[in-house]
């Protein structure tokens, strides 16, 4: 479950990504058109501390692009590389938002999911001490049957490279693989590639106006 809070964010979560996304290897689209968020999906943190959240937003007429974040409370150490920029947040105060490549608690989450055959999270929303269920844009599934171990996680454990479609986690014998631009690929034609890994499971989703299942991120065991 993941509980929200009708509040203000300055900057908003967009404004805050349209500083940054357009400098990543994989961005694709106008730069001037500015981005519009299409579509997201929420993990939980079992701990309650950090926000999980993937965004899946477009830049005037350019392709989908995948966007997961995380939003904490605090810095979060050795990871000023992810670092997004911080928002104030109406109720919870200052947010630091990271490219959640970086930050242990989304590679924790997604490879959760992936690996045991998991979903988004139900969201919830806070109003006036009333919890209010939220209808979700975007509904995620994991491939896996949960028989791999999680491994816990720690940042210097993180190895990243970006690439123009794709980021690549690399963390505790596992490989994971955000697929930047989830509209370029179906998730049967990922599946069949996996196929020829030794051991691998995907998180496919449907958004918004695609109702058409895609491969979203991929989870290889070395």
């Amino acid at each position: 479950m993941a509980l929200l809070y009708r509040a203000k964010l300055r900057p908003s979560k967009v404004e805050l990504l349209e500083s940054w996304i357009p400098h990543q290897p994989w961005f694709a689209g106008s730069v001037t058109a500015g981005i519009k968020n299409v579509a997201s999906f929420r993990f939980d943190d079992p701990a309650g501390e950090v926000g999980i959240e993937t965004l899946l937003v477009r830049a005037g007429d350019g392709p989908i692009l995948q966007v997961p974040v995380t939003y904490r409370g605090a810095p979060l150490d050795d990871a000023e590389s992810r670092l997004i920029g911080t928002m104030e947040h109406s109720v919870l105060g200052t947010r630091w938002t990271y490219d959640a490549l970086g930050d242990p608690a989304y590679l924790q989450a997604v490879v959760h999911a992936v690996t045991t055959g998991g979903r988004e999270a139900d969201e919830l929303v806070d109003v006036a001490g009333t919890l209010t269920p939220r209808e979700p844009t975007a509904a995620v599934r994991g491939s896996g049957t949960g028989s791999w171990v999680t491994p816990e996680l720690s940042v210097s454990m993180i190895s990243i490279q970006d690439a123009p479609g794709e980021t690549v986690a690399s963390v505790g014998g596992l490989n994971v693989v955000v697929y930047r631009k989830p509209g370029l690929g179906s998730a049967r034609s990922v599946r069949r590639e996996s196929v020829h890994r030794s051991e691998s499971e995907v998180l496919t989703g449907t958004w918004t106006n695609q109702p058409i299942s895609h491969t979203l991120v991929r989870v290889d065991r070395k």
